[in-house]
């Protein structure tokens, strides 16, 4: 029989959802993030050979590169992607004070839950910066939509945060 792929919730077979989450970042949550893309790395390889072996080439690992994570969330009053956003370029700021050098990074966490709500996986995402920042998207009077504004974070880099135990999961009690 083979291992539980879930150790403590041993009945568990199915992975975990991808429709809950919450993002944290200045230690607090974001509020209203509908979407966040994919944590995603690559590392380029390396070609190298030695000349006086036969024609085999070898591959090392080479430079290793994160891409950039979308955030997307409805248009409301809240101001945090716009501040964000604002922090990498002001406009009108006035000369040299365009860009906020002190703060413009912030490392961000992305927690995952499981179906009840317990947070299951988080990872942190460390570095990043705003990108790219759609304040609105495009207007259109015959569409029904919801508005949704987004940021792209570059990041240099991000780790699962191992201290998030699985969760001891409920079971259903049947009521008498």
């Amino acid at each position: 029989m083979p291992a539980p792929e879930f150790p403590v919730n041993t009945h568990r077979y199915d992975p975990y959802k991808t429709f809950k989450f919450r993002v944290k970042w200045d230690n607090r949550y974001v509020a209203g993030i509908s979407k966040v893309g994919a944590l995603k790395r690559s590392t380029e390889p390396v070609d190298h050979r030695t000349g006086g072996e036969p024609n085999i080439v070898r591959k090392s690992p080479g430079q290793t590169k994160y891409e950039p994570i979308m955030l997307e969330r409805g248009v409301t009053h809240d101001k945090d992607f716009e501040q964000w956003a604002n922090k990498v370029w002001n406009y009108g700021s006035g000369l040299g004070t365009e860009v906020s050098l002190q703060d413009f990074r912030k490392d961000i966490i992305i927690e995952m839950m499981n179906e009840a709500g317990q947070i299951a996986i988080a990872y942190k995402v460390f570095r990043c910066w705003v990108s790219e920042f759609t304040a609105l998207p495009e207007l259109d009077a015959s569409a029904n939509a919801i508005a949704i504004q987004s940021i792209q974070l570059q990041n240099e880099g991000w780790e699962r945060d191992y201290e998030v135990p699985e969760p001891s999961e409920p079971s259903f009690i049947e009521p008498e």
